[in-house]
């Protein structure tokens, strides 16, 4: 009987260990190493948890068609004991809005878009104002819309439903801290623990999210990925927005409803500090002096808003390429790394899930084929670049 630890219990883990759990070839046990199961600082619990298909790789937007897909029916999927988790799925559409100089990454993106079947809309200024009348188009020359299988969702619900359905079919969660690996050659034989146990495993998961380098590091790996503070502002407006979609300003600040209120975030400027894992507080500068004059002056009616609250989490951003990982390294064969998704993780969560499933169960994949986004790219050195992070 094979035995597989997961490193990491989030939303990416815990779909590794639902799909594994549930694969027909799989015969085993599985257990899940998560050092808080209050997922307090969990990249999963703080995401602004949306899905888009508006990437500039096609297997990007493969994997988000599949996300969606599986948020779509994740009631069904991940239903225990005949309760049904409501993973607050909201169909709309992202607005990506460039400027002059934009429009041809704008248009070439929307090409890949188009030939992988993702129904996006390539908008004229005047088309913008048609669909949005309370959006200023000024210093915009075109925009793309997600016309289907766009939106939002509950991420904390998506990363519970995972972990119940996971749990109800047999995966064992241990809370406690993994701290290194046991090794045979370049084998990993097991998962060592803070308090002195050892997990014995045929294969191991990093699925540490922005701290997966460090599991990396224990079997000799330099992964690129570290984790970058991210700050999410929620706003109050009097006047309503009709229809607003996931609002993707020129330079990067986002804008998209969450019930009442509205979520903003923005990522640094690339002449901006960005350092690895800074503490978790909120710097409210940003907010009123970055992004406030900005989504006043493209939507006037925020000029007057109040900031309700925010919160600060981690990306696990890969710096080699802005792309998740997925696969074995040479270093350590069966050491399976997941993580690195810069910012799409949750979204690609399920896609992840199943493709590791497949690649312990079966040998290999066997419905998307997730290559691409394997080792072999690091060592080589051939990055493969997603231009549409936010």
């Amino acid at each position: 009987m094979r035995k597989i630890v997961i490193i990491g219990g989030g939303a990416v883990g815990s779909s590794i260990a639902y799909h594994l759990a549930s694969h027909p070839a799989f015969h085993g046990e599985i257990t899940v190493v998560e050092r808080d199961p209050t997922y307090r600082i969990a990249s999963s619990s703080l995401s602004a948890s949306s899905i888009r298909q508006q990437f500039s790789t096609p297997l990007n937007i493969a994997m988000s068609r599949f996300g969606f897909e599986f948020l779509s029916t994740g009631a069904e999927r991940l239903e225990v004991d005949g309760d049904r988790p409501a993973l607050g799925l909201k169909h709309s559409g992202y607005l990506f809005m460039a400027s002059a100089a934009g429009v041809p990454t704008l248009r070439e993106n929307h090409a890949v878009q188009c030939a992988e079947g993702a129904d996006v809309a390539l908008l004229s200024p005047a088309e913008i104002t048609a669909r949005f009348p309370w959006i200023a188009t000024d210093g915009v020359a075109a925009a793309c819309f997600g016309l289907s299988r766009e939106g939002w969702f509950d991420g904390p619900a998506l990363l519970a439903a995972f972990r119940r359905k996971a749990r109800a079919l047999g995966v064992t969660y241990v809370a406690k801290d993994a701290v290194g690996l046991a090794r045979a050659g370049d084998l990993v034989t097991g998962v060592r623990l803070a308090d002195g146990a050892e997990l014995a495993c045929d294969v191991a998961v990093n699925a540490g999210g922005p701290w997966s380098a460090r599991v990396a590091s224990w079997a000799g790996i330099d992964l690129p990925v570290r984790p970058r503070k991210r700050m999410v502002f929620v706003i109050a407006c009097r006047t309503p927005l009709p229809d607003c979609p996931m609002v993707i300003e020129p330079g990067g600040i986002c804008m998209r409803p969450e019930g009442a209120f509205y979520l903003c975030c923005r990522s640094p400027g690339a002449d901006e500090p960005d350092p690895d894992e800074p503490p978790l507080e909120v710097d409210e500068s940003m907010f009123y002096e970055m992004m406030w004059p900005v989504l006043a002056e493209r939507i006037p009616a925020l000029e007057e808003l109040k900031l309700a609250s925010s919160w600060a989490g981690y990306y696990e951003m890969n710096l080699f390429d802005h792309n998740g990982i997925v696969g074995p390294h040479p270093a350590a064969p069966n050491l399976i790394h997941a993580t690195g998704f810069s910012g799409h993780g949750i979204q690609h969560s399920p896609a992840t899930g199943r493709g590791v499933a497949e690649l312990i169960a079966a040998g290999g994949y066997t419905s998307l084929d997730l290559s691409p986004l394997g080792c072999a790219r690091l060592v080589e050195g051939r990055p493969l670049i997603e231009r549409a992070i936010l």
